[in-house]
């Protein structure tokens, strides 16, 4: 009954794409792969279970740093003595943990934690990635091979050990996780201001329009995120959630670049590329409404995988207690304390691990259900 709102919306929304599938592109034929739906079920389950559990705490029964006398470590199902008295949901449904809080509410906030980051930092990596990737394709050149050498050189290292070399405190003390964050949150902006000038060269007053939009709402949220200085006071990043949030889009945007790269130097041949270029189209418009769309099928199927590889490395963070601040409910900190006691007590590490298995399961199904129908596009 927790999960019941969870439920209501995966049928809702299986239920209307399902009915507009043949209106809805390629997102409408992934219900055509029985692969694809079932992953894509899985995702948008803890997709739900973070909005309405961590975002409105309307899933969970009980604050994740609540600890509630005689709770300890006791099994799923056990009930509250003192829940009457004190008007508290009367039972840990997944039982509680080492220190006597929720598993149940700290498994479904912690599906928050993933949910806030790990979409959104690998989709400024894919803009990262696709910003640089498509030129260097596109002309070759020295400048392509130089934005090749540096992705080559951030490649050389070991991903693990960079993203955990990027977390260290001694690293963060330095600031070079906030230079990072001024460098590559300024792609986005970059990225979407030559979309519209590329696509609206010729209706100045449209182009004017939505480059001038573009680039109030980004540089007033460039200035939130990156560099905690909007002047309105609205927006504000963690330093813990920056620090996690730059290291991911550091470490997978010069794999993007180089996906992006080698699509773009294989459609580039193309004939419909050649027929913009007799046209007189600008570079840049073949580059964004030519190659990029006709790329888009790898280019989604990667994105969906990336979540997943982002969703690990969060997952790998939080278990050595990096990244994330202490009392984050997320789902690597909670199995690294119940792991403490798993020879005598399951249920407080076994709901994190298996959460995060099925959310990674799904990403990759999901990916494969893409794959599948982009082949056939």
């Amino acid at each position: 009954m927790r999960l019941m709102p969870v439920w209501i919306a995966l049928a809702l929304t299986f239920g209307l794409s399902i009915y507009y599938k043949r209106r809805l592109g390629l997102y409408g034929k992934l219900f055509d792969s029985s692969i694809g739906m079932i992953g894509f079920g899985m995702v948008m389950f803890w997709v739900f279970a973070g909005i309405f559990g961590g975002a409105f705490d309307m899933l969970i029964t009980h604050s994740v740093l609540d600890q509630i006398s005689g709770m300890k470590n006791k099994v799923p199902g056990t009930p509250i003595a003192s829940a009457a008295e004190s008007g508290v949901y009367p039972y840990y449904l997944l039982g509680g943990d080492n220190l006597a809080r929720d598993v149940f509410s700290r498994v479904i906030v912690g599906s928050w934690e993933v949910i806030k980051v790990a979409p959104f930092a690998t989709l400024f990596a894919f803009m990262v990635g696709i910003t640089l990737g498509l030129p260097a394709g596109y002309y070759g050149g020295r400048f392509d091979t130089f934005l090749s050498f540096l992705a080559n050189l951030v490649l050389a290292f070991p991903v693990i050990l960079l993203f955990f070399l990027l977390v260290t405190p001694e690293i963060v003390q330095t600031g070079v996780p906030v230079y990072l964050a001024g460098v590559l949150f300024l792609f986005p902006i970059i990225f979407l201001v030559v979309l519209w000038n590329s696509r609206y060269y010729t209706q100045p007053s449209k182009r004017n329009l939505y480059v001038g939009i573009t680039l109030v709402i980004g540089i007033w949220l460039y200035l939130g995120i990156a560099w905690n200085a909007d002047p309105l006071g609205l927006i504000s990043f963690p330093p813990n959630l920056l620090v996690v949030f730059v290291s991911v889009v550091f470490v997978n945007s010069p794999t993007v670049f180089r996906i992006v790269r080698g699509l773009a130097l294989d459609i580039k041949t193309r004939d419909y590329v050649a027929a913009a270029q007799t046209r007189g189209e600008r570079p840049w418009y073949i580059m964004l409404w030519e190659i990029l769309p006709n790329a888009r099928g790898p280019l989604i199927v990667d994105f969906c995988l990336r979540i997943g590889y982002t969703t690990i490395l969060l997952g790998t963070l939080g278990f050595f207690g990096l990244g994330l601040s202490p009392e984050s409910p997320d789902w690597g900190s909670t199995i690294n304390e119940g792991r403490k006691l798993l020879t005598i007590y399951l249920h407080p590490a076994l709901p994190p691990a298996l959460s995060l298995l099925s959310l990674v399961l799904g990403l990759n199904l999901l990916a494969d259900g893409l794959r599948e129908e982009s082949l056939r596009d």
